[in-house]
């Protein structure tokens, strides 16, 4: 794989001064900036014209244990660039349900025609996969490394990298965290006054390929099934989940079994619980030469787990317009062709959040809500649309 600082074709055509300067700097080398950096070689963008920079190197970034949830949608565009990890469970079905309240939703596979709603899969594995079609592809990257300024002119932005040659691009995209925050800032944010528990879990009867969506009175509780076991995202107050992680492991499953109800047996066995505070940031700044995709432009709530998918989806847009011309033009075009899916994703995950961020009347009318969706296919087809797609 290049690095910045040995790439030197990367240095030929468009120069700013003596620092190496490229078509396209990509800050953040997560799913999403290593997604794009792939997808634009594969469009035609040649790979020595793109930068890839992040502050870990890919072993650090490969062993990461969380576990993830990728749409169908996000499943094409990453085969599109030969990076779709082998170890994927697949979602044939998504079980939607309200603890103490009648009724709920079950979205399958079979009426929409696909092989899957979705899959679960270790963040460590797919980085790993799309670093691999990185270095294959050539793209010039520096990592450990972090970004420490960036100053944009007219025709270009100049990125200051501590303990390196800066560098020059005609566009930086911003794909983790917030390098921008020099810039006026359009930020939403938003503390739900919630912590996700993340886990590992089994249980005694375990569903083949069904997903479970359990919302109780303090906040969401899914299950994703991944091989043999489930991912845990149980979300609860503070003081709730402060408490639940101090239990042992039995007194945990016990709770865990009290509100999730009886559909897989009883809990068996949890690996070592995490613990996050849970908020919104949805912040699609630009700028002239600068773009946020991903993470550094909405990180949101994990209920009904539209996170990375809506990254992947920024991806897929911008990629195809920088693949036309890295300039200006394409990032205001970006910009309102992303508009409607971005605000009407975060608008999902903000209402469904709010609901259960404290207790509102509203919590009482979800149970038959989820029975009318569930009686009505098209409406249970819109919900799995958006799950599944976005907002097309």
């Amino acid at each position: 794989m290049n690095t910045l600082n040995q790439a030197a074709p990367a240095h030929e055509g468009m120069t700013h001064g003596d620092a190496p300067s490229y078509d396209i700097a990509i800050c953040g080398a997560g799913p999403a900036g290593m997604a794009l950096a792939a997808l634009l070689a594969r469009r035609g963008t040649p790979a020595q014209r793109i930068a890839l920079i992040d502050a870990k190197t890919l072993e650090q970034a490969s062993n990461d244990p969380r576990s993830i949830a990728l749409s169908w949608g996000s499943r094409q565009i990453l085969e599109e660039i030969g990076a779709w990890p082998a170890a994927a469970t697949a979602i044939h079905q998504i079980h939607v349900s309200r603890r103490g309240q009648f009724g709920r939703s079950l979205i399958d596979r079979e009426e929409h025609k696909l092989p899957a709603l979705g899959y679960v899969l270790r963040y460590g594995d797919l980085v790993t996969a799309l670093g691999a079609v990185c270095q294959r592809a050539g793209i010039a990257t520096l990592r450990p490394a972090r970004v420490e300024a960036i100053a944009e002119n007219a025709d270009a932005v100049e990125l200051t990298i501590a303990g390196a040659a800066a560098i020059t691009a005609a566009i930086v995209v911003q794909a983790e965290g917030g390098l921008f925050s020099d810039q006026e800032s359009k930020a939403q944010h938003r503390d739900y006054q919630q912590t996700a528990i993340i886990a590992q879990v089994r249980t005694s009867r375990p569903i083949a390929h069904r997903a479970y969506e359990r919302f109780t009175e303090q906040g969401p509780l899914a299950l994703l099934p991944q091989g043999e076991e489930y991912s845990l995202v149980w979300c609860a107050r503070p003081e709730t989940a402060a408490r639940l992680q101090a239990l042992d492991d039995a007194a945990f499953l016990a709770e865990l079994g009290a509100a999730f109800g009886e559909r897989l047996g009883t809990f068996t066995r949890s690996s070592p619980r995490l613990a996050f505070p849970l908020g919104l940031n949805a912040d699609p700044r630009s700028t002239a030469r600068t773009v946020a995709i991903g993470n550094a432009a909405q990180t949101l709530h994990p209920v009904a787990g539209q996170g990375l998918n809506l990254g992947l989806r920024d991806v897929a847009v911008l990629a195809r317009l920088l693949a036309q011309g890295a300039n200006p033009t394409m990032l205001v075009q970006f910009t309102e062709l992303r508009r409607q899916d971005r605000n009407t994703t975060v608008r999902l995950t903000d209402t469904m959040a709010r609901i259960f961020a404290n207790d509102s009347p509203a919590q009482a009318l979800l149970g038959l809500s989820l029975a009318a969706i569930d009686m009505v296919g098209p409406a249970r087809g819109m919900l799995a649309e958006l799950m599944m797609y976005g907002r097309r």
